[in-house]
């Protein structure tokens, strides 16, 4: 992919995001968010460097972390330094702190990557919110805006876990802190992350939230269950905004239970409408011990191999198959619910032209496809999402005539039966 020119804006369509030159922007981003208070200038330069050299172009950073996020129960950084003179005041900004804050912005930046930047991460800072009260986090807002306004490579990333949005006093000391921002700021985007557990499950999207949505330009869908039932509801709003995936289960946390958890979270979220997403490591969201040896990981590696399939093509046209015109039989169970390892639903996308199309098949079961929707003679082939080879299906290119079925290979190359069905038309 060429290298974005920032600042980021939603395109044409609100479908997805474009960089300031009007180029598609595909979201592939990890979350390193304990980085400022973790982790040390060279550190940092060294992480963001094979960050960016292994596909991404995007982190998450929490501006401020305290023990919900990786850090101290103070706020301080691994040496030593506080983020505000008066502990908890929100008013008494501490300048050396917000240095090193703006070094790894502009080291994020000397990569090429956007960086969602989360002014005060609810999970461990909400409480200093309400004890501040609105007119200071409104200030403290208006102070973020005024020093961040001019890094291009930002988008404003409110919440994490958010879960309180429901009651108004709360929601309000958030918004106040992202109504001072575009005080000051009305350059850069804004999103959040709400944590939905109403009925009992762990799904939400930032459109959940009606005062939010006047600010948000970005749609984070949010979700340890199946990725494309989530991104779907968020997709087919009918105010909709770009939407993208800004959690699922992490490698090695969750319900994780090996590289195909990761790989089903990912090509569901991609054919189904979303602009991108956000991978997650136990060892380098929050930079526990032994964390340089696990940057090099197979998740890493598979997101690489997804990333290449969409990005070489017009991902940014693609429309999800959800009344199964295109896959008309075979396409499994969809759910809302439930572990992302136990759900077969197969997730298709086609262009409006009818040049391209592609499946996932998370159980290697035969689908059925109705090539009438593809535009020219169709070549089939099998993308192995384990290693980023194709192999062409026998008998191909077929006459967009009929209905045809396809049965995947057994195994891809890891063993495991996920496979996807590539079709390209004259």
């Amino acid at each position: 992919m060429p290298s974005p020119s920032y600042p980021l804006r939603i395109g044409p369509t609100h479908r997805y995001l474009v960089d300031s030159k009007g180029l598609p922007f595909l979201i592939v981003g990890d979350s390193p968010q304990a980085l400022v208070v973790n982790v040390s200038h060279t550190d940092a330069d060294k992480f963001l460097a094979d960050r960016a050299a292994k596909g991404f172009n995007t982190v998450w950073i929490n501006l401020l972390c305290n023990t919900y996020t990786g850090g101290r129960s103070d706020g301080t950084t691994f040496d030593d330094i506080a983020p505000f003179s008066t502990p908890g005041d929100l008013a008494n900004p501490n300048e050396a702190y917000f240095r090193r804050a703006d070094t790894m912005i502009r080291l994020a930046a000397k990569y090429g990557l956007n960086v969602f930047l989360d002014p005060i991460e609810t999970g461990g800072w909400l409480g200093v919110l309400l004890e501040n009260g609105a007119e200071k986090d409104y200030a403290f807002g208006k102070w973020l805006g005024n020093r961040y306004k001019s890094f291009p490579n930002i988008i404003w990333f409110n919440g994490n876990d958010f879960q309180g949005y429901r009651d108004p006093t709360t929601n309000a000391a958030v918004f106040a802190v992202a109504r001072g921002i575009r005080a000051t700021d009305k350059r850069h985007l804004h999103t959040i992350q709400l944590d939905n557990y109403q009925y009992g499950s762990r799904a939400s999207g930032s459109r959940d939230s009606p005062l939010w949505t006047p600010i948000v330009g970005l749609d984070a869908a949010y979700t340890y269950y199946p990725t494309y039932a989530q991104v779907l509801k968020e997709y087919n709003r009918p105010d909709h905004i770009p939407v993208f995936m800004v959690e699922a289960n992490y490698e090695s946390e969750h319900d994780y239970s090996g590289p195909e958890t990761l790989r089903r979270q990912e090509y569901w979220t991609l054919l189904s409408g979303a602009s991108g997403q956000l991978y997650g490591n136990k060892y380098t969201w929050q930079f526990i011990d032994d964390w340089k040896d696990h940057l090099d990981t197979t998740g890493v590696t598979e997101l690489q191999y997804v990333t290449k399939l969409l990005a070489d093509r017009p991902w940014f046209k693609l429309i999800p198959d959800q009344r199964h015109k295109l896959v008309t039989a075979g396409f499994g169970s969809f759910s809302s619910s439930g572990s992302v390892n136990d759900n077969d639903f197969v997730t298709t996308a086609k262009t409006p032209d009818g040049k391209l199309a592609i499946a996932y098949l998370p159980t290697g079961n035969t689908i059925t496809v109705d090539l009438g929707r593809l535009k020219g003679r169709v070549k089939a082939r099998w993308y192995d999402p384990t290693t980023g080879m194709y192999a062409v299906v026998q008998g191909s290119p077929f006459p967009n005539s009929r209905q045809r079925d396809f049965t995947p290979p057994s195994h891809n190359a890891a063993g495991d039966n996920d496979w996807v069905l590539v079709l390209t038309a004259a």
